[in-house]
C-alpha cells in the first residue's frame, strides 16, 4: 500500500513519524511519502534566533496536560530539552487599567470567592449576576450545540464574559465567542454543567480533587516549550524520517480519483499514484486540491481569521514595568488594537539574553483583521502607541519581528462538529481512503494536531496487511 501525506506542518510530521514507526514495528507491506509546498517543514512553527534571542513567530508553547506533544518530544529525543513556563500573575486590560486575573479563576470561571469579591474588574452588580450560576438551571440536556458566548452569558452574565472569559478565549481562537461552538471548543464546560448544574460548583469540585492529590515538588507552569524553541521539535521529527520520503517545494494542484487509488498532480506537471492520502493542509488549500463537485455548503465552509504576531527586543531598562507577571489580554470593549501582550522574557527565562527584554504582542481577530495588512512600520507604531498607554516603554526596540498569519485561525462556529461529520461522510462516499487532519478540524493546539495525525495513521493502517514472511530454503 502506498500512502501520501500532504502538508509538512506538525500534523503531517506527526502522521509521517507514527506511520513510519508502525510500518517498521509491525512489518507492514506499506510505504509513504510526505509532500510540503514550502521549502521548510513545520508550518506555523517558526523560531527566529537573533542576537541571542529565541523568538517564536507562531505558537510559543503547548499545554502540558495534553500529553501527545510531550510524548512525541520524548520519542524523538527531546525529553531533556522540555521546559515549563515561569508562573506569574496575568492581567486583563479593561479601559486603561490592568487588572490581575482573580486568583482561582479557571478560564474565567471563579472557584475562590475571596479574590473574585475583591477584584475591581467587575462591578458589584456583575459579581452578583455571576453568583446567579449557583441557582440557574442547566441550559438544556446537552444534545444541541450553542455558542460559547450564549453558554457563559447565561451562566455568569455579560460582565464576566466581556471582561474576562472573552479576552481569554478570544486569545486562543482569535474569534467571536458569540459565534464559536461550545461542543467543538470547550465541551468539558458543558459536561461540568450537565453533571453539577452549576459551573462554579463543578469547577470548585474539580479543583478540590486536584488539591487533594499529593504535590510533586515545586509547582510547575501549565505550558511547555524547549530550550531551543519549538523549531527543535520540527527538526528532531524530520531527523527521524527517511530522507527519500520527504519532498519539499512540492505544491499539489489536484487529487484525482482513479479506479484504484488516487492520482496526485503536482505544480511541476508531474504525477504520482497512491492508495491512501492523509491531507493535513488548511481547509482553504484542501479546497483547491479536491474536485469542485465536493464544494457544497456542508463541505469546505469553515471560516478563518488573520492575525499577526509582533515580537520586539529591548534593553531591560527600556521597559519600565510596575506590574510583575507574564502579560495581559485585552477586553474587546477597550479601545486598543492589540489583543494581548506577553512579557516573554518573564514567561520564559531562556528566550532573552541577560539584561534584555522580549515583548510579544498580537493583533487581528474576527472582524478586526485590517491591521494585519498594514506595513511593518505601521503595525509597529500602533503596537508601541498602545503599549505606552499601559506601561512605560522608552524608545524603540533594537529590532522587531512581525509575522502575518493570513486566514490561519479556523473558526469552529456553532454546528462545527455536525458539519465536520457530514464532510467526512461525503469524503468516505465519494473519495474513500482520503483522510483529513489538522487545525481546521479538531483542535488548534500542537497536542491536538499531533493527536489528529496519529489518529489518521490508525485509520489508514487498519486495512494494511503484514509483509509475507521470507521462506528459507
Amino acid at each position: 500500500m502506498k500512502i501520501a501525506i500532504i502538508g509538512g506542518g506538525i500534523t503531517g510530521l506527526s502522521a509521517a513519524y507514527y506511520l513510519q514507526k508502525e510500518i517498521l514495528a509491525k512489518n507492514l507491506d506499506a510505504e509513504y511519502h510526505l509532500y510540503e509546498a514550502d521549502s521548510r517543514l513545520g508550518g506555523k512553527i517558526q523560531t527566529d534566533y537573533s542576537d541571542g534571542f529565541i523568538i517564536e513567530k507562531g505558537p510559543d508553547s503547548f499545554l502540558a496536560r495534553k500529553m501527545s506533544a510531550s510524548r512525541l518530544a520524548k520519542e524523538v529525543g527531546l525529553e531533556g530539552e522540555l521546559l515549563y513556563n515561569q508562573t506569574g500573575q496575568a492581567y486583563v486590560l479593561k479601559e486603561e487599567t490592568l487588572h490581575p486575573i482573580p486568583g482561582g479563576a479557571v478560564m474565567g470561571i471563579p472557584t475562590k470567592w475571596g479574590p473574585f469579591v475583591k477584584t475591581k474588574l467587575f462591578s458589584p452588580l456583575g459579581k452578583a449576576r455571576a453568583a446567579g450560576d449557583l441557582i440557574i438551571p442547566k441550559s438544556g440536556d446537552g444534545s444541541d450545540d450553542q455558542s460559547l458566548g450564549k453558554f457563559f452569558r447565561t451562566r455568569l452574565g455579560d460582565e464576566v464574559v466581556d471582561y474576562l472569559i472573552d479576552p481569554l478565549l478570544s486569545g486562543i481562537y482569535a474569534g467571536n465567542i458569540d459565534n464559536l461552538s461550545l461542543k467543538a471548543t470547550f465541551p468539558q464546560f458543558e459536561e461540568i454543567e450537565q453533571k453539577h448544574r452549576s459551573l462554579i460548583l463543578g469547577m470548585k469540585s474539580s479543583m478540590a480533587q486536584k488539591e487533594e492529590q499529593p504535590a510533586q515538588g515545586k509547582a510547575k507552569g501549565n505550558f511547555l516549550s524547549f530550550k531551543k524553541g519549538l523549531q527543535s521539535l520540527v527538526d528532531s521529527i524530520e531527523n527521524h524520517l527517511d530522507e527519500d520520503v520527504v519532498h519539499k517545494n512540492a505544491p499539489i494542484t489536484l487529487i484525482k480519483k482513479k479506479e484504484s487509488g488516487y492520482e496526485i498532480n503536482f505544480k511541476d506537471q508531474s504525477t504520482a499514484y497512491f492508495d491512501r492520502v492523509i491531507i493535513t493542509t488548511p481547509l482553504d488549500v484542501v479546497k483547491n486540491m479536491l474536485p469542485e463537485d465536493l464544494h457544497t455548503d456542508d463541505f469546505m465552509e469553515i471560516p478563518s481569521t488573520s492575525v499577526a504576531t509582533v515580537a520586539m527586543a529591548f534593553d531591560e531598562e527600556q521597559v519600565k514595568q510596575e506590574f510583575e507577571g507574564t502579560g495581559f489580554v485585552v477586553s474587546k470593549k477597550s479601545n486598543y488594537t492589540i489583543t494581548a501582550c506577553t512579557w516573554t522574557h518573564k514567561k520564559w527565562s531562556h528566550v532573552a539574553p541577560k539584561g534584555k527584554a522580549l515583548l510579544r504582542c498580537y493583533v487581528g481577530r474576527a472582524g478586526e483583521e485590517e491591521i494585519v495588512e498594514k506595513s511593518d512600520e505601521e503595525i509597529l507604531e500602533v503596537v508601541l502607541k498602545d503599549l505606552n498607554k499601559i506601561m512605560n516603554v522608552e524608545g524603540r526596540p533594537s529590532f522587531s519581528r512581525i509575522t502575518r498569519w493570513r486566514q490561519s485561525m479556523p473558526q469552529y462556529e456553532v454546528g462545527h462538529k455536525q458539519k465536520l461529520k457530514k464532510m467526512r461522510e461525503l469524503l468516505d462516499k465519494e473519495m474513500p481512503g482520503i483522510h483529513l487532519a489538522g487545525a481546521s478540524y479538531e483542535g488548534l493546539g500542537l497536542p491536538d494536531c499531533i493527536t489528529q495525525g496519529e489518529k489518521a495513521v490508525h485509520k489508514v493502517l487498519s486495512s494494511v496487511p503484514e509483509k509475507p514472511m521470507a521462506v528459507s530454503k
